[in-house]
């Protein structure tokens, strides 16, 4: 082997399991960060729905007290 090629891989072998474990690190790091991101995101979809569902229930409660009271109105106009 070329003593340059050697001396070069020499140098570079032995740092390999330092760079295989760094990037290693990195992937998993990421990977629980985005695993936080999703759980995040999904109780923040979980909590929209909620919210939607009681607007939609006031709402709701709403009109039909507001549809009571202008029947209720217009049967005291007939009374008169």
């Amino acid at each position: 082997m070329n003593p340059i090629l050697e001396q070069i891989y020499s140098t570079v072998i032995p740092s390999a399991p330092y760079v295989i474990a760094a990037y290693a690190l990195i992937w998993v790091a990421l990977l629980v960060y985005l695993l936080f991101i999703m759980r995040g995101t999904k109780k923040a979809q979980a909590q929209m729905t909620l919210l939607e569902e009681e607007l939609a229930a006031q709402e709701a409660k709403r009109s039909a007290e507001a549809s009571l009271s202008t029947s209720a109105a217009l049967g005291e106009d007939k009374v008169s």
